[in-house]
């Protein structure tokens, strides 16, 4: 890709962006920094709200790499400020999600909890444009935040969706990459369950976690070693909550010997904390023989690692069930100092943090519903549904704002002609679109300031603010020509489709203020009389017909 602004493209950046998103998700903080290093340039000579926002969300992720959390701070404000001059899409809902997972990496908490919400909120609004990549890998990122909040049905329910969208793609590494997580996220959950003594949801959740894993291995994709040897830990790790431990036991020394020796550091901490749990689970059943033991190093190794990766909440983890296994054993003095280590990690505000975290989602998610569907029956309420345009209400509502005669302002009354014929001797499907074709004309030429309004039937109204009567007269004429030259053969109409118009001025006077009601029934009687005159023609005050005979 070029440094250089000169040579940029959309494309280039891009294909820089899906490379970073793709050394993210790895977890391989050189991967990352070499591909940021890489793309540093392009990003920074872009100007669009978007790249903006997403130069500092990678920008966020690269001072996590190299440990600065104030810039990590920083970057996320600037990030989120940019985020504000987005349209709202899938594209704006991923980079609120991985801007999320970031934010919760940096123990950023309530920061990643309010972008998590925002973006599963506008995820959801984007699945109604259809299956697209930037709307998988939202659902990919916010179940990596979510996950790393302790929100774990939250995740579980992110992953779903986005394997649902992935299954729409074309691209067998996407639908790969989401049946891996989905496999992952239920294989966690399952653990969960199991702790919290739910052993049937924890059988089911492990089940689909196998079925999840075993339909990645069907695909038509070679994943990467690393990735593999994931997918081997997680269903290892299911199959222990289905099919019993003493079944799992086997499959996971083999995935583990292997992580161990090609895998990188975070995959191998992951390995060791999931042999430990199942160690721990034979050490409750049978009588010790060496489980506890081997399991207690296992989890001081994953500990190590988990902390050398930057993976803060299963570090915890680690130091919480070190405490609790070392307690088992009667070693109260060691599982003393590794819940010290526990609470002095997590601090009061996580001890009590995941209810209100939850809490926190709900409401918030509550709120945003409720003024996206205020936001909704607004719209309802003063858009015309078929054309788009304001209705009636709404242009009441705005002829009801005007000081009509405190400055000149013309109002134009619209009719279709024969609109009658159309509806009897072809349908009203086609009615409906001559309806819509007329709307997109009035508004696409009308001059910049006018307002185009459906005021009913086949009847629309034209404001133009601080219109004379001679620039009205000029400006309606052209919309009239508009839809007289518009091409209608398509439709098979047995006539063209023509307008009559009649326009009303109010101009500035000292006068008393008019109302509107009588500058409108003033053009709504010279649209009569352009009917009564021939059709297809503009009549006002004072002036005679333009339109189709006009010399």
């Amino acid at each position: 890709m070029s440094p250089g602004p000169e040579r940029l493209t959309e494309g280039d950046l891009d294909d820089a962006l899906w490379r970073l998103l793709s050394a993210s998700d790895r977890g391989d903080p050189a991967a990352f920094a070499a591909e940021h290093d890489r793309a540093a340039a392009a990003l920074d000579a872009a100007t669009d709200p978007r790249w903006v926002a997403w130069r500092h969300a990678l920008a966020a992720r690269r001072a996590l790499v190299d440990g600065d959390r104030e810039a990590v701070a920083a970057a996320g404000a600037a990030a989120r400020d940019a985020l504000g001059r987005c349209l709202p899409c899938a594209q704006t809902a991923l980079t609120l999600a991985y801007l999320a997972a970031v934010e919760v990496a940096a123990d950023r908490v309530d920061a990643a909890m309010v972008l998590a919400i925002d973006a599963s909120l506008l995820a959801e609004s984007a699945a109604a444009d259809g299956p697209a990549r930037p709307l998988h890998q939202a659902h990919l990122w916010l179940s990596l935040a979510l996950s790393a909040l302790d929100l774990e049905e939250l995740a579980v329910a992110q992953a779903l969706q986005g394997r649902r969208v992935a299954e729409e793609l074309p691209g067998a590494a996407d639908r790969w990459r989401l049946l891996q997580l989905c496999a992952q996220q239920h294989a966690e959950l399952a653990q969960t369950m199991h702790r919290r003594g739910r052993g049937e949801r924890a059988r089911e959740l492990a089940g689909t976690a196998v079925d999840c894993a075993e339909a990645a291995r069907g695909l038509d994709w070679e994943a990467r070693d690393a990735e593999q040897d994931l997918l081997d830990v997680v269903q290892a790790w299911a199959t222990a909550d289905r099919d019993g431990v003493e079944d799992a036991l086997g499959p996971m020394r083999r995935a583990h010997r292997r992580v161990h020796r090609d895998g990188g550091t975070w995959l191998r901490g992951y390995a060791d904390l999931v042999l430990a749990r199942l160690l721990t689970r034979l050490a409750r059943t049978q009588s010790g023989g060496g489980h506890d033991a081997e399991a207690t190093d296992l989890l001081v190794d994953a500990a190590g690692a988990f902390a050398a990766a930057g993976d803060r909440r299963r570090y915890r983890q680690c130091l919480l069930e070190l405490g609790q296994g070392t307690a088992a054993m009667g070693r109260p003095a060691e599982a003393l100092h590794w819940l010290e280590a526990y609470r002095a990690e997590t601090g009061q505000a996580h001890a009590r943090g995941r209810e209100l975290w939850a809490e926190m989602f709900v409401q918030r998610s509550r709120l945003r519903e409720a003024q996206r569907q205020t936001a909704h029956f607004r719209r309802v309420a003063l858009e015309d549904p078929l054309t788009g345009l304001g209705n009636r209400r709404s242009a009441e509502r705005r002829l009801g704002g005007m000081r009509v005669g405190v400055e000149p302002v013309s109002l134009a009354v619209v009719d279709i002609d024969r609109f009658k014929s159309v509806n009897d001797d072809t349908s009203h499907s086609h009615g409906d679109e001559v309806l819509r074709r007329v709307a997109d004309l009035l508004r696409e030429h009308s001059r910049t300031d006018d307002e185009v309004y459906r005021w009913a039937g086949d009847e629309f109204l034209v404001v133009l603010p601080t219109a004379t009567a001679s620039q009205a007269l000029a400006a309606v004429d052209r919309l009239r020509a508009a839809v007289a030259d518009a091409d209608w053969g398509d439709l098979q109409m047995p006539e063209p489709v023509t307008v009559s118009i009649g326009v009303a001025t109010a101009p500035a006077s000292t006068d008393e203020p008019l109302g509107w009601r009588s500058l409108f029934d003033t053009a709504d009687l010279h649209l009569f009389s352009a009917k009564r005159g021939g059709r297809n023609r503009v009549r006002a005050h004072g002036s005679r017909s333009v339109g189709e005979d006009t010399p």
